[in-house]
């Protein structure tokens, strides 16, 4: 059941689902970093970067206050750390792939308490 609700969230954001000028998180038009104009630039980096937004929210519309800010500051790392790799395609797919990981993570409480 968990790629169905992973689906369904995915699939209930599509209303706010990016133009071709916007990754999910950052608008492409405005990109000035190497990094951005990397997820931009390549399909699958943009599309990790919608799903990675998609999740980040839902964590943090389902955390309690204290969660949500170190959830917060967790991103706000995580968007330092991508920052760091810079145009290297190779680096930003692991990094979204590390933070995606963690934020499924975040999503088994849900799984746990809900009747699905």
């Amino acid at each position: 059941m968990r790629p169905l609700l992973i689906t369904l969230a995915l699939t209930l954001a599509a209303g706010a689902a990016p133009s071709l000028a916007h990754a999910a998180s950052f608008d492409c038009q405005r990109a000035k970093a190497p990094d951005e104009k990397a997820i931009c630039a390549y399909l699958p980096l943009n599309d990790k970067d919608v799903r990675m937004s998609v999740l980040y929210e839902i964590n943090k519309r389902t955390l309690a206050m204290g969660g949500r800010g170190v959830l917060i500051d967790a991103q706000q790392q995580w968007l330092h750390d991508r920052r760091s790799c810079g145009a290297n395609r190779a680096c930003l797919n692991r990094a979204y792939d590390r933070r995606l990981g963690e934020l499924e993570r975040g999503l088994e409480r849900i799984y746990r308490n809900g009747p699905f």
